[in-house]
């Protein structure tokens, strides 16, 4: 029996989905049941009744979890006393809207992850981690504002972004044939403007400026007038559609949108770089992202993920 296989337990307890506890756990859904089976084997009990439909904890099952979820914690706590972090300060992270599912999971040996409530758009995230209200934040940046803000940042995601449109042709549309909205309302639309700008700019693509509607009833509406497919948001990136709209992958390029775990360079509290760490392994050992520089794809020529980019740093004076 392995801690692994328990954490692998706990995940698939809690999510009550094979397929959703390995993609929160970063491993192959085949890898995961196999270590299910080695566990049950060790402990001599069937923990999950599973079929093609449904995954149910058995009696057995929930009689063991908060057992094995207390070991789990206690297995956590006792390795940040070995590396000297159990009692400094929580780590504080923020975010716009995605994170991963197991976000607090994935440092929790090195630190104590505080995860804030406070959502708020790219821009603002950055100032708060910028101005020490944040350690980190999960939020979309361009390399300038790195440089003004004296900030680090890893790639922790990527979304590849879609066209949403009326009637029933789901094939591929090129980025040129596109439609993209820019809202007014730039307090907190500020990053998707600027993405959108580049995304016209660069790609032929159509911008329409709105008062509002960039996500919502309201972009379904202009969706269901516009002519063309409307390039989505990312904060709606896993939304199911209204009846009589469709998702279209955009090809030539395909457009995608960038996810940083972004810090402050003066940073010196060990607990931070720690859950940098952790977050940043996560994130290699997961599926692996498109690249950012392959022709096929788009990404902003202020993305600070591209090559031509990843060496611009800020001052340090």
């Amino acid at each position: 029996m392995e801690l692994r296989q328990l954490r692998y337990f706990v995940a698939v307890a809690e999510e009550l989905s094979f397929s959703r506890a390995a993609v929160r756990l970063r491993i192959a859904v085949p890898s995961l049941s196999q270590q299910i089976r080695a566990l049950e084997r060790d402990l001599k009990v069937q923990l999950f009744n599973r079929d093609n439909r449904s995954t149910e904890l058995t009696a057995d099952g929930a009689a063991l979890l908060p057992n094995i979820r207390m070991l789990v914690n206690t297995a956590d706590q006792l390795s940040r006393c070995a590396a000297g972090l159990a009692h400094s300060q929580p780590v504080r992270i923020g975010y716009v809207n995605w994170y991963p599912a197991d976000l607090g999971q994935q440092a929790a040996t090195v630190a104590e992850v505080r995860v804030d409530t406070w959502i708020l758009p790219s821009h603002l995230q950055t100032t708060r981690v910028a101005e020490g209200n944040l350690d980190l934040a999960i939020c979309w940046v361009e390399t300038g504002d790195l440089i003004m803000n004296r900030l680090e940042a890893d790639l922790v995601g990527v979304d590849t972004l879609y066209a949403v449109s009326t009637g029933l042709d789901g094939s591929p549309v090129k980025a040129s044939d596109t439609l993209v909205l820019i809202d007014s309302d730039t307090d907190a639309w500020s990053s998707w403007n600027r993405y959108a700008e580049h995304y016209a700019r660069q790609t032929g693509a159509l911008a329409v400026h709105v008062n509002s509607g960039v996500v919502g009833p309201s972009f379904y509406q202009h969706v269901r007038g516009a002519g063309r497919p409307v390039l989505n948001n990312p904060k709606t990136q896993n939304d199911p559609l209204p009846y009589g709209l469709i998702r279209r992958s955009i090809i030539n390029p395909t457009p995608l949108w960038t996810w940083s775990l972004v810090h402050r360079r003066s940073e010196t509290r060990p607990a931070v770089y720690s859950a940098i760490r952790e977050f940043v392994r996560g994130v290699i050992q997961g599926v692996t992202a498109p690249s950012l520089d392959d022709n096929e794809f788009w990404v902003p020529p202020t993305d600070p993920h591209r090559r031509a980019n990843a060496s611009v740093q800020p001052d340090r004076d």
